[in-house]
Order: C-alpha cells, then structure tokens, then sequence
C-alpha cells in the first residue's frame, strides 16, 4: 500500500475521532417536508473552536447530474450552543411554477438540506467538515406548487410570454417509451416494398441520457404480427430491419429464411456482425407474433401463434451489441435491398428501454387483427374453393361418361361458337359468344334431365358459379380452373352491371363478385371492395372494404394498391393516416407504372383528367368513324405534319376516346418520318424501332432516325441517343455530354438519367454521390418525369444524411402522382368516359367511382357531377345529395381543387343537409377560394351572403382585398363584390353580375331617397288643397275683370 493511502486513513481515524469527542455540532430542528416559501428554518450549533456554519441544497435531477446550492453561511464563536432562526430561500424553481419570470427547471429526483460546521481557512471538502446534518426534502410536482406573487411589476415581453400557449396549456413532461412503429395491418406483395420508420431521440433528457447509456448495452423489446402466405421464394426476405446511414444492415435485423426459420443479426462497435437461426419455423396462413428482447448481449427470440405454445430461441453473443435507434431508420417488409416476405404485417411495437414480460395466457390479439377477421374470409374461402375444385372433378367424370346432358343443356352448349384461347385462364366472357342473359342463367336449377349425385349438392347462394362452372366443363373440358371460373364470373356480373339501368342491380352481382374473389380474381375482390367503401347499392361496410382491398392488393392488384394508398393517405374509413404507410402502396404502383409505360397493352390507356362540366374536353372525344378522326386523317393525307403526329399519338396511347392501336399507330409515325421529314415523328419512330413496339426492333435504323431528329432540334432526340450510347457503346462520356446539353435545354429525361449516372458512379471522373443523384431527380420531377418523381420520393423516404432531410409527407405526394398515370387507371377512366357520351349513366358512374375510391380527384368530382344531374333520375335523392357532400368533399381537398367544385360545396353547406345545419362561415370560405382562383360565381356567391345580411368575417375579406369596407355599410360590400364578378375575365358573368349591381343600386337609391320622397308627399298633402283654393280665387279675380 502507498504511503500516501496510508497517511488518508490515519488522517480519517484522526477526523472522525475529533468529531465523536470534539463539541461541534450543528442540528436541523424543524426541516419541512416539501419546498415552501419564506420558511423559518431552526438550526442549533456549537464549535470548540472559531469556525463557519454553511447551509447547503443539494438537488439530484432525472439526467442523473447532482448539483449543490449555498443557501446561507455565518460564522461560528465558541461557547454555548445557540439556536438561530433563518428563512429558508430556496431557489424559486424548486418552490413554484415557471411563469416566464421564474425558470423552468430539470425534473428533480431528490433534494436534501444540509448544515455543516466548517474549519476556516479551507476548502470545500470532506476535510473542512468538522459536524453536519442532513434532511430529505420532497420536491413537488410542477402543477402542485404554488405560483409565485412578484413584488415587481413585469416587464411587457415578460406578460406576453406568460400569454402563449407554452404556458397557457402546460402539460405534464410526459413521453412515451413505447413506440408504436405500425398499428395497422400491412399487405406485403413480396417485392422492395414496405413501411419506412425513423425515430427521433427523447426530448426528455432522463429517458434519453438512460437510451445513450444503453447504446452499447441494449435493454428493449420489439414485437410485430406477421401472417405468411407463402415461403420466402430467395435466400432472405425482410420482415423487420434496421439500416444505418452507411446502408448497412445493423442491430436488430430479422430476417425470414427459405426453409421458414427467422435470421437474426446484431453488429457491435468495431462493426463486425453475427448472427442466428431460430429453432422454429413460421408457419403459413396463420397470425403469429415474433417477440425480439435485447438483454445485453443475449438475445431471446420467441413466437407465439394463436392457439399455439410459446416457441423461443436463446443465443448469447460474444461481442457488445452495439444499438442506436436513431441512426438510420428500420422497415418493416421490403426495402431497398431487400425484398420482403409475402403475407400480411400487424402491429409493431418497440419498448425503448424495457422487455415486458407476457406469459402465454397475456397473449392478446389486437383488435385491428380482430376486427378485420382475415382468417375467417381465408377459411370461408379456402373451403369454397374444395368445394368447386370437387364439382369441376365431378363434372369432367360426367362429361367423359356423357351423363346429365339434357335436350335443353345440349341447345345452351351451342349457343355462339366460343373462341378457345390457348390458356383457359385468359377466358374472357365478354370475348365468347356466350349469352350472359340467356334464361337458363337466371334459373336456379339444373336441366330437367340431369342427373344429381350427392357432390352435386349446392347451397342456394353459390348455385350461379356451380352451374357456370358446369358450362364451361362441358365446354372446355380439362382446360378449367378455379382461376377460369373466377374470370368467367368476374366478367359475367361486369356485364350485368353494365345492363343495369338503376344501382339496385348492386346488391345481387355483390354475391358473385365476392364468389369470383375467392376463386382468385383480384379485379373482383378490388370491385367488392370499391362498392362496400362508397356505399353503392349495398350498405357502406368500410371494415369489409378494407379487408378485400388488402386481399388484392397483397396479389398485386395495381387498383386495389392506389385505393389502399388513398386510405392512409387521408385516413379513411377509420384507418391511421400514415404517410410512411400510404408511400409503401403508392410507390408499388408508381414502379409498375414506369414498367407499364415500357410494355404497353390493349388494357392500358393514356390518363386523361377530363371533366364532365368542361364541354369543351367533351367535344374533343373521339372515335375513328367521328367526323374529328377522320378531319384529322385528311389533314394528315395532305402533308400536315401535326395531324400525323395527333393521329399517331391517339392510336398508340389510345386518347381521346379511340382504343389502343400500336400497329396503325406505327404507320402514322413511319408516315411521318419517312414522307413528312417531320423532327418530332422521325424520334417517335426511331423509339419505337428501339424498343420493338409495334415493329421489329432495328437499332441501327432508328438510331438514324433519332440522328436526323436531333439535327433538327428537337431536344427529346438528344437523350434518346445519349440513352443509345450508354446502353449499347458503353460510351458515358459521350452519353454526359448529350444529357448535359439536353439538360441545359429543359429536358426532363436527361436530369433523370444525369441522376441516374450519378448514383451509380458511372460519371466519368467523379464519385458517386447521392446528393447529385438527388439534384437532378427533383429537376426530372419538377418537368413532369414519373421515373424522376419515383427516385425523387425514393431519397425523401428514408433522406440522405447531412443533407437530405427525411421528407415523408413529401415523398408520397411524388409517388401518388406517379401512380396516378398508371394506364390500368386510365383504362377505368376511358370506360367510365365512354359510358357518359353513350348516356349510360350508372356504368359511368360505376366506373367513375372505382376511379375515385383510389383518390383520383378528376374521377371523385365527376362521381359528384353525375349525382348532382341525375339524368333519369337512376339514383334515389338521398343517395344523390349523399354523394354529392362525400365526393364534392373530396375533390376540394386536391391540390388543385376545381372551382366548380368549391362553389358546389359552398352551397351545400349554405343549404345544410339531413342533421348537417347550414354553415355560413365554411360556405364563405368556399366562396373565397374559387373567387381567389378566378371564378366569378365566387364574387357572386359571396355578393349573395352579404345581401343576406350574413357581415362576411374579417379574415376572409383580408384574403379578398376587402378588409377596409369591414366596418362599411352592407350595400358598399356588395357593390364592390358585384363589381368585382362584372369586371372578371369571363364574359358570360357580365350580366347577371350587372343585373346584382344595378339592383344594389336600386336599393340603395330607394333607402337614401325613402324619406325625401315621404317629406314630400306629405307637402303635397297638405299644400294640396291651399293651392286649389288659390287657383279657385284667382279663378274667380280674372273673370270678375272680364
């Protein structure tokens, strides 16, 4: 031992002994128990020797720093004990609340007074203590502590930082230490698509310093519910991982293997990485949850499915686990590099810095898992789908054995001669000769002459698809599928409902739609889900709706994704509006998208935001018999290179009504380029020879055509050959300097691909670098590209650190637009359009409202237009007004609401409906909008509202302009309204806007002149008779004289 250690001990055998004999001492007589004002504190003390009485605070706070306060010191005289009274001044945030003036403080743990008689002469230490006393004083909460009374009158900032909300509104520092990462239920595709999270650090310093202090000792828990309905088909899938900032796969990454056991990664500080497979597999078609716990370096795994024991694994790493959840962020599904398990996500939950323990008997199914009841429609499904693959069974036997075919049935099998495709499962109703409305069909029992064995037995509500199903063996033989029976059903009540003149037809098809959905079809599923959503002939059921739109979207049904995007988009139905959610729907489809854009089919069209009030869009609808088409067509015979250009362009996207025609659209562009020596036909055909759309692909060939373009100016051509040079010459030298000039010209293909290169490291000379990729994506975006959107809401998802910021709300903006030019959507759209120029007015509005239930705004404002008309009077008016509130709704919450719109809904809610009373604020505000946007019936709506003696608020005349006639009289506010709509662009509000003026006049004239013209008909009253009598006597003088 050191001699030093030694001379301490000596040295505090010798204190404590001069303290037990010594007569230093100093008592606390009455300390209080909590932090009070003004208290007086009683202290008795003594000393042998001249010394100092020090009175100390010592304060511990949650952050788990301790800091110590002088409250009061005094000298000590040798003697008598003395007691001494002192008022106790505690610091004014332990004793009241914070009010601006007194400070707020850290969460305080402990405080504890001390007195102690201190040698002079020497410093603050254990050796300056000759005798002390300490008390436990226990703080109060914020809000029970008395607010202070100041003496001095405060200071103007200080008064008007006691009025804001910080101090109006206090509420307890209270935070979660439980993150709910996902609390909905998730349809994964088993593609690079999932739910993106971050989390931010505690503001709470206590909670935090306790997260930093684990960081190399993790203490937590993560659990989610996962329902597979297929086995991983890679190596890995994703189900729930962090990655850090480097891109890297960190603590904690669980992964799903092949043969169904669950892959378990941690890294620690020196970054290396370990991992373990569980004992257990995940078992299919069933919820299950995984619970991960983190206790220092062992990790426990457990699975616990419903009526199922409690399955765990245990393994204990031999390096620290390194774990900050605030680097990076974690997904939940597919991702970037990963693509994610095949089934459906439930809850995930993250204790922060705790493992609850749950016993098997704790396990509790959510509620969300509850009421969506997945495993019940699986189930029902499941069963259904045995039973029709026994019939189909049955019924080949019998068609083998040629038994059971009736006279009747025979005659139905010859009804049209049906083209049989080479894969039955491409079997299209509408494409047979088949009659869907024969009469047979309608029956509900089999042909006279049948024989019934007992697998023939049927129940009354699954008869149609029995007997189509029937048909269709004794047509096709062994070709026949559930999958061919879906489809066959799918289309058979598509085109029931098209012949239905009212939506009571509805209610019947529903049972075949969900039959055909269960069989497989996801269009049906996705039509189900659309009419319980919307409430269309059937009652509104939104649970149901939702659980068949996860149905079909979980197959990829492109439809069903937007609609489920649009959901949590706005947080419809009752479901959590949930950005990072809606991103992992909306951006499935928007890659489709650009994948679809690139393999063009006679399913797609081209999305056209057509509105059903805009008789101009309407009047350009066309067909090829229509006398624009065959304009067009003359125009173009005659050498005009933009006819050419329209007519090819029609053809191949199929716009403005005309169907989808690639071949004949190829010509137009051959015309074109060949005869007309037209720049922009010569780069659409030498595309098209790229690509092999339409043609055979001829590179060398349509490389000179898209030379002959470019020499000619046109600037698409330039990045079409910079594409040739970097895919086929690996020439990205020359491939950058043709991006870069087309670039500087406003080309959005050459930013996307300048991003492109960029993120790749493939620009010569440079690094990659993601921030330049990022660059050039929100310049691609900004001019219209959708594969420049996709990327660009790729890097808002997740961010780039320090320098991109994580931009979520953002980011799905970017990928519901791109998904919004899907051409299935526009297929809808086309139907929907086409139905309304043939006056049939529920397919189109059928149409129009699977449009509009994925959020599309032009499809939601025509579903309102048309229940606004109401031609032939198809729908009940309830039903009517119903629609209009929801779908008028909807489109003004666009970002580019249409003005109509916003005058419809201002008069709706002016009139109110059912248990809605009328709203004059909000009706004024729509009002405002559309006037601010150019709409005359804004001024005048507005105009109307102050002649009804409503006095229009002080903040919507700001917006207008119109804030200094706030205290006006009414007729000087209306004048200047009615002015207003007069003097607008449009001339057919002239009139009526005049006709209001001048009757505005006419009032005011007649209120101001009201009493001069009374004043003077009472003279007239009066002088009336005195006038006569003077005229009577002067009468009387001039006959008198003659």
């Amino acid at each position: 031992m050191a001699p030093d250690a030694d001379f301490k001990n000596i040295w505090l055998v010798c204190l404590w002994m001069q303290v037990v004999w010594s007569l230093d001492e100093v008592v606390l007589l009455n300390p209080p128990e909590e932090p009070l004002p003004d208290y007086l504190l009683q202290i008795l003390y003594s000393c042998d020797e001249p010394a100092a009485v020090q009175l100390d605070c010592i304060v511990s706070f949650e952050i788990g720093t301790v800091s110590t306060f002088l409250l009061r010191n005094w000298s000590c005289v040798p003697g008598e004990r003395v007691i001494k009274t002192t008022r106790l001044n505690l610091p004014d945030w332990l004793v009241y609340q914070a009010d601006g003036v007194v400070p707020d403080s850290q969460w305080v743990l402990s405080c504890i007074l001390r007195a102690s008689v201190r040698s002079r002469g020497l410093s603050d230490s254990e050796r300056s203590i000759r005798a002390q006393d300490v008390a436990s004083v226990q703080p109060k909460p914020f809000f029970s502590r008395p607010c202070k009374r100041h003496k001095l009158c405060f200071a103007w900032c200080k008064q008007m930082l006691q009025l804001t909300p910080k101090f109006l509104q206090r509420q307890c520092p209270f935070e979660q230490e439980t993150v709910q990462i996902l609390t909905t239920i998730f349809a994964s595709t088993g593609e690079n698509f999932g739910v993106t999270k971050t989390l931010e650090p505690f503001r709470n310093e206590f909670l935090e310093y306790v997260r930093l202090k684990n960081n190399l000792f993790p203490w937590c828990m993560i659990s989610f519910w996962i329902f597979l309905t297929s086995h991983c088909k890679q190596n890995l899938c994703g189900l729930f991982y962090h990655i850090d900032s480097q891109n890297n796969y960190v603590t904690p990454t669980v992964l799903l293997k092949q043969t169904g056991h669950l892959h378990i990664q941690m890294n620690g500080e020196s970054e290396e990485s370990s991992a373990f497979l569980s004992l257990f597999t995940v078992p299919l078609n069933q919820w299950c949850q995984i619970s991960l716990m983190l206790e220092g370096r062992k990790v426990k795994v457990s699975m616990a499915c419903l009526n199922r024991t409690i399955q765990v694994s245990e393994h204990v790493f031999g390096h620290a686990i390194l774990f900050d959840d605030t680097e990076g962020y974690f997904v939940v599904g597919g991702g970037k590099f990963i693509q994610g398990a095949e089934g459906y996500f439930g809850p995930v939950v993250y204790n922060r810095n705790k493992i609850s323990a749950q016993k098997q008997s704790e396990t509790v199914i959510p509620d969300v898992i509850k009421s969506l009841n997945l495993t019940g429609w699986l189930q029902s499904c499941q069963e259904f789908r045995e039973e029709m693959v026994t019939k189909i069974k049955g019924f080949l036997l019998k068609k083998k054995q040629r038994i059971g075919l009736g006279k009747r049935f025979r005659c139905l099998l010859d009804i049209g001669e049906v083209i049989i495709s080479k894969d039955c499962d491409s079997f299209n109703f509408s494409e047979t000769g088949f009659d869907i409305s024969h009469p047979w069909m309608g029956k509900k029992e089999l042909p006279p002459n049948s024989q019934c064995e007992p697998w023939e037995k049927t129940a009354p509500h699954r008869k149609k698809a029995v007997d189509l199903a029937m048909l269709l063996v004794f047509k096709y033989g062994e070709k026949v599928s559930l999958e061919a029976v879906s489809k066959a059903l799918y289309s058979l009540s598509v085109q029931r409902l098209s012949r239905a003149s009212s939506i009571a037809v509805v209610s019947r098809m529903l049972p075949l739609l969900l039959q055909a959905g269960c069989l497989g079809d996801n269009g049906a599923l996705h039509m189900s889900s659309v009419l319980y959503s919307a409430g269309l002939g059937v009652q509104k059921q939104p649970v149901k709706a939702w659980l068949l739109a996860l149905l079909a979207a979980q197959k990829d049904d492109r439809l069903a994704l937007l609609h489920l995007g649009y959901m949590h988009h706005q947080g419809r139905h009752g479901l959590p509006k949930d950005p990072d959610l809606a991103y992992a729907y909306y951006s499935n489809i928007a890659k489709q998208t650009t994948l679809d854009r690139h393999n063009h089919t006679l399913q797609q069209s081209f999305v056209e935001a057509v509105y059903l009030n805009n008789e101009e869009a309407l009047n350009l609808q066309t067909r090829e018999d229509h006398h624009i088409f065959q304009w067009l067509k003359h125009q173009a015979q005659r050498g005009a290179a933009d006819a050419e250009q329209t007519i090819a362009r029609m053809l191949f996207w199929g716009q403005q009504g005309l169907s989808p025609n690639i071949q004949e659209a190829v010509k137009h562009y051959r015309r074109g380029a060949v005869q007309l020596e037209d720049p922009v036909s010569m780069y659409d055909y030498g595309i098209v020879l790229l690509q092999g759309h339409g043609v055979d692909k001829d590179i060398q060939k349509g490389l000179t055509f898209l030379k002959k373009s470019m020499d000619q100016g046109f600037v698409p051509a330039i990045t079409a050959l910079a594409w040739y040079y970097e895919q086929y010459e690996h020439d990205y030298r020359k491939a950058v300097q043709l991006w870069e000039k087309a670039d500087l010209l406003g080309c959005p293909d050459a930013a996307l691909n300048l991003g492109v290169i960029h993120s790749l490291g493939l620009f010569p000379g440079k690094p990659a670098s993601q921030y330049m990729a990022y660059t050039y994506y929100l310049k691609s975006a900004n001019r219209g590209q959708i594969r420049g959107a996709v990327h660009l809401a790729e890097v808002w998802a997740t961010g780039i650190p320090g320098n991109v910021t994580r931009r979520p709300s953002d980011a799905v903006l970017w990928v519901k637009w791109a998904a919004e030019q899907n051409g299935y959507l526009g297929r809808i759209l086309r139907k929907a359009l086409d139905s309304y120029l043939l006056s049939d007015m529920f397919s189109s509005l059928l149409y129009y409202v699977i449009a509009a239930e994925s959020g599309y705004a032009p499809a939601q404002f025509n579903v309102a237009y048309l229940c606004e008309q109401n031609a032939g009077r198809f729908l009940d008016p309830a039903f009517a007004k119903h629609c209009m509130w929801t779908y008028y709704n909807f489109t003004i919450q666009s970002e580019n609401s249409d003005t109509y719109a916003l005058i419809r809904m201002g008069d709706l809610l002016y009139e109110g409906h059912g248990s809605r009373g009328r709203d004059l604020f909000f009706a004024a505000q729509m009002y405002t909008q559309a006037a601010l946007k150019g709409n005359p019936q804004g001024w005048y709506s507005l105009g109307l509202l102050a002649e009804d003696v409503y006095r229009l608020p002080l903040s919507i005349l700001s917006k207008l302009g119109l804030s200094k006639l706030y205290m006006a009289d009414n007729s000087l506010l209306q004048t200047a309204l009615f002015q207003r709509c007069r003097d607008s662009d449009i001339a057919d509000s002239y009139l009526p806007c005049s006709l209001a003026l001048f009757k505005v006049f006419l009032q005011s004239f007649q209120k101001e002149y009201s009493d001069s013209f009374k004043f003077l008909a009472a003279v007239a009253v009066v002088a009336g008779p005195t006038v006569l009598v003077i005229i009577g006597a002067l009468r009387r003088r001039v006959l008198s004289l003659n």
